[in-house]
């Protein structure tokens, strides 16, 4: 298997994936998971409160935001997209066929760093991977379409989340939130429910056990969130 290795003193090693998504394959650099799990440690030995490496594997929702995709490109096609949190940035890799140019982004630099790797990879010339916190974001940030995968895990951070999600929704742009359905997260879907257009239930069948993720379309509508 082919891979790379970054990021000294604690040198990750990532290998390289393949997916495929209806007629389409995709590759990806994903990290070795005992090799971050040591890197995960060796941060946090330089600061107890270094985030989790959740963007370090491809987590079903996006593999569900990506079915979703294969199956209606139209939502993307010639259009500018934006990605938050993308982690491994899998959507965004995907949408590049289609799409006018993607931004997929991360508030960690290693997963920025990982989606460059993967982007170089695949020869991507319509797709760039930057560091991006949804909770600063610049007010000149635009775009037609905005992907969500996996967002809605933590309930202290909902509250932000929703004002993200209303602050594109309110000017104009189509948001694709892909989600498993967790109990928890029942609250924050209920307040987007106003604002979707399309729902859609995937599920992932390549994890055990199989993972149902619920695809939504949102639109600005009259009712604000809340």
């Amino acid at each position: 298997m082919n891979s790379f290795i970054f990021f000294a003193p604690m040198q990750l090693t990532a290998n390289i994936q393949q997916f495929i998504f209806g007629a389409t394959t995709i590759q990806v650099y994903v990290p070795d998971a005992i090799i971050m799990q040591q890197w995960y440690t060796h941060m946090q030995q330089q600061n107890a409160n270094a985030p989790s490496p959740y963007w370090s594997q491809v987590w079903p929702a996006a593999k569900a935001l990506c079915q979703f995709l294969s199956n209606e490109p139209h939502w993307v096609n010639n259009k500018t997209v934006l990605e938050l949190a993308a982690g491994l940035g899998l959507p965004s890799m995907l949408s590049a066929q289609w799409a006018q140019s993607i931004i997929c982004s991360d508030y960690i630099p290693e997963a920025v760093e990982m989606m460059r790797q993967s982007i170089s990879l695949m020869q991507l010339k319509n797709v760039e991977a930057i560091v991006l916190d949804w909770n600063q974001l610049p007010p000149t940030l635009g775009t037609e379409v905005l992907l969500l995968s996996d967002i809605n895990y933590e309930p202290a951070a909902f509250a932000n989340i929703l004002g993200v999600i209303e602050q594109f929704l309110q000017a104009g742009t189509t948001i694709l939130l892909s989600t498993p359905q967790r109990l928890m997260a029942k609250p924050f879907i209920a307040q987007l429910l106003p604002y979707c257009i399309l729902q859609q239930e995937t599920i992932v069948t390549d994890v055990t056990p199989h993972v149902v993720c619920s695809i939504m379309v949102l639109q600005k509508t009259k009712a604000p969130i809340g």
